[in-house]
């Protein structure tokens, strides 16, 4: 290369770097659309929308019926944001809180009134029309209760199964777009004899009425009896997709009227947010300054690609509209983790070739070409995970997808490509001798299989340990482990103040008085344009419910009358919980059946799974010891070990790969395993130590709630550290041994 082509490549990037900075601090235009500050962020970070609904009737609803229209109603408002949340207050009321959105009504014309979907008839059993064309649209003759009356109403939305939008070709190979109808078991036949009616009487139609207006009146051209229809005459694909949405949620079981909506505030608050991006600016400056000290010119070129790597991630999270919120954070930190860990692997590499005499140039590509496999195996297999969980798991797990899968993208992009130009460059300007490089000297192989009883002995201890204190917990009449208010629910308290507080306010002055009341950690939440506000607690007793109004009433002053308290359901509904478990366990399995097609061997893949596993129940063991809450960020901390965990052996099993496939008569199996984790040793310590200090910047300067996420990742981070050194490498030397079979 020549130096003014490396002179302008150099060039370049710091012009990328200067502007992706410059667009996410000011965006494209003075209102700084597209800038970091526009992204759109989660509940608990920015607060958002909550609407309370109340089952209408008189009765009290079944808890199956509750559960179920829970369950629908989070699959419905996920369309708004992955994040929003869905839960029961009350014995009848069912809460929304729905983030990155700031008017109520425009919610709440959308949702309409679930529940409320009728199909009428055309033509009452007189001959009288229901319903008349308007010119524009459809209107009722007749109110819903003379419809119900007179059996015009027979089918309703709880006998729709599904609705979806979808395309097809007709016969002219013309692309259609349709709602797709499929009835319940019940339903099927109610759907016949309407259908057969309406096709009777000259193809009336039929109309599906929905919260105070007809939302569409297609026409019957068959009769149809399997309960299989669809709905033409949709103008584009988001109308179609509107239309099925409106019909699933009227479909649900119980019918809900809206009682109050309210604009809330953040949970974690400004402070929260502003803290945990100074933590990440400071993190990801000792970071870049650890890769310059250890790595001279490599280092400085990675420091500059790692730059840009963020620069283009929160560059994004905007233009691909996502919310952020603090299980995205994770996934950010992971994949952060995961680019510092392709340019350790590559400088090692490069630091190994030019011990063994290479050019500094030759040293850098093959470096980069030895490092691709490994760089690519474990990028892919934390991939195929966050896809997995992008599809299938519940939507607060799909922030964490989301970061996670950009993230991954983007540092491969930035490891493999800029990484690699900057260096190439910085050799044309000049800096071509290898000690600006690093010379890699000849490591001792280290006799770790020969402590693999050792390492088996505690690992398996510790577990161990983890479910003894569990059990004591248990059998103190404590929760195994220290479940939120997420998991297992608890009560909300409602308090107007006699003057408006700030979040911060209402956390420094108020929370320590609950707290000491209740013995409970505490949520808060401010109410746009009002006094109120929301403290979430465990569940509360009617003592400890007296002696909390008591206290509130005597020390700041607040109206008795003004102090309201409802029961709420935890917000990670057993679906949720399923879903979220069914997500991982596919994940698993769809990485295990990677690492089988690309090492040919089923045991690697194992040994992997099982180290995962290991990672996992250690950091359990740790949330039952120190009693660290768990809530809303123990999923994502979790799936955060689970992606580090795999990406960790993955090196080290495609360097055991590489030396099988070069080892001679004279080494021994063993040999080549301990070989290998001494290989990868300095990626193991370095790796783990840059997402350390990550991390452990997070946990200092965080607050309370962003601790509780970033204490347990670091004891996983420390954990994947040992395990991947200690215990995945030796797992499959047993395995190996145990069943031979052929190994390629």
């Amino acid at each position: 290369m020549k130096k003014s082509k490396a002179l302008i490549i150099l060039l370049c990037m710091l012009l990328v770097l200067a502007g992706a900075v410059y667009l996410d601090l000011y965006g494209v235009d003075a209102k700084g659309t597209g800038s970091a500050s526009d992204i759109k962020l989660g509940l608990d970070l920015a607060g958002g929308v909550s609407i309370t609904y109340q089952v209408v009737g008189d009765e009290t609803p079944d808890s199956t019926d509750m559960k179920d229209t829970i369950y629908k109603l989070q699959q419905r408002v996920t369309s708004y944001s992955t994040e929003a949340i869905v839960y029961q207050e009350g014995a009848n009321r069912i809460n929304i809180e729905i983030p990155g959105v700031q008017d109520a009504n425009d919610i709440l014309r959308d949702l309409g009134r679930p529940g409320a979907l009728y199909f009428i008839r055309q033509y009452d059993n007189d001959g009288n029309l229901n319903y008349s064309y308007t010119g524009t649209g459809y209107a009722l003759n007749k109110t819903i209760d003379e419809l119900l009356a007179d059996g015009s109403i027979t089918l309703t939305g709880t006998d729709v199964k599904s609705a979806e939008a979808r395309t097809y070709q007709d016969d002219m190979r013309n692309n259609q777009i349709v709602v797709s109808l499929a009835m319940t078991d019940e339903g099927t036949a109610k759907f016949a004899d309407l259908t057969r009616e309406a096709y009777n009487n000259g193809q009336a139609s039929i109309a599906i009425y929905y919260d105070g207006e007809i939302i569409s009146a297609p026409a019957v051209r068959a009769i149809i009896t399997d309960g299989q229809a669809v709905i033409e005459g949709q103008s584009s694909y988001e109308e179609a997709e509107r239309l099925a949405s409106t019909i699933r949620i009227g479909g649900l079981k119980l019918e809900l009227e809206e009682i109050h909506s309210k604009v809330v505030g953040a949970q974690l608050g400004t402070e929260a947010i502003r803290t945990s991006l100074m933590a990440g600016a400071i993190g990801l400056g000792l970071v870049a300054l650890f890769m310059i000290i250890v790595y001279y010119v490599s280092g400085f070129a990675s420091a500059i690609a790692l730059c840009i790597y963020v620069a283009l991630v929160v560059l994004l999270i905007r233009g691909f509209d996502m919310t952020l919120t603090l299980s995205g954070i994770a996934g950010i930190i992971l994949s952060i983790g995961m680019a510092v860990d392709a340019n350790v692997i590559i400088f090692a590499r490069i630091r190994e070739e030019l011990a063994t005499g290479k050019t500094t140039q030759s040293a850098i590509k093959i470096g980069f070409d030895k490092a691709l496999s490994a760089i690519v195996d474990g990028n892919v297999t934390t991939l195929i995970a966050a896809a997995v969980l992008l599809f299938l798991a519940p939507g607060s797990i799909k922030g964490f997808a989301q970061t996670l899968a950009l993230g991954i993208v983007v540092s491969m992009f930035t490891a493999l490509v800029i990484t690699r130009l900057l260096m190439n460059a910085m050799y044309a300007l000049g800096l071509k001798s290898p000690k600006w490089y690093g010379i890699g000297k000849e490591k001792k192989s280290i006799n770790f299989l020969g402590k693999k009883g050792l390492f088996f002995g505690i690992s398996i201890a510790v577990i161990l340990a983890g479910f003894v204190v569990m059990g004591v917990n248990a059998y103190q009449g404590k929760d195994a482990l220290n479940y939120s208010l997420e998991f297992k629910g608890g009560t909300a308290t409602t308090v107007t103040f006699n003057e408006k507080m700030t979040l911060a306010e209402a956390d420094s002055k108020v929370t320590p008085v609950i707290t000491e009341v209740t013995g409970s950690a505490v949520q808060v939440q401010t109410v746009q344009d009002s006094n109120e506000i929301i403290f979430k607690t465990n569940s509360l007793n009617l003592e400890q419910r007296a002696a909390l109004e008591e206290r509130l009433v005597s020390e700041f002053g607040v109206d008795r009358s003004l102090i309201t308290t409802e029961t709420i359901s935890s917000t990670i509904s057993n679906e949720m919980k399923r879903d979220t478990i069914i997500a991982v366990a596919v994940a698993i399995v769809c990485m295990l059946i990677y690492i089988r097609l690309r090492f040919s061997d089923i045991r690697f893949g194992i040994s992997s799974i099982v180290a995962l596993l290991h990672d996992v129940l250690v950091v359990l063991a740790f949330y039952a010891a120190a009693r660290v809450s768990v809530g809303n960020t123990f999923i994502a901390c979790m799936l955060t070990i689970v992606g580090y965990s795999i990406n960790a052996s993955i090196v080290i099993f495609d360097r055991v790969r590489e030396n099988m496939a070069e080892m001679t008569r004279k080494d021994s199996l063993e040999d080549v395993v301990n070989k290998s984790i001494t290989q990868t040793l300095s990626r193991s310590i370095f790796t783990s130590l840059t997402t350390f200090i990550m991390v452990a910047c997070l946990y200092v300067l965080g607050v309370t709630s962003i601790r509780d996420f970033a204490l347990p990742l670091m004891v996983g981070i420390v954990c994947g550290a040992y395990s991947s050194v200690c215990i995945v490498g030796g797992l499959w030397f047993v395995l190996r041994k145990k069943f031979p079979g052929k190994a390629k």
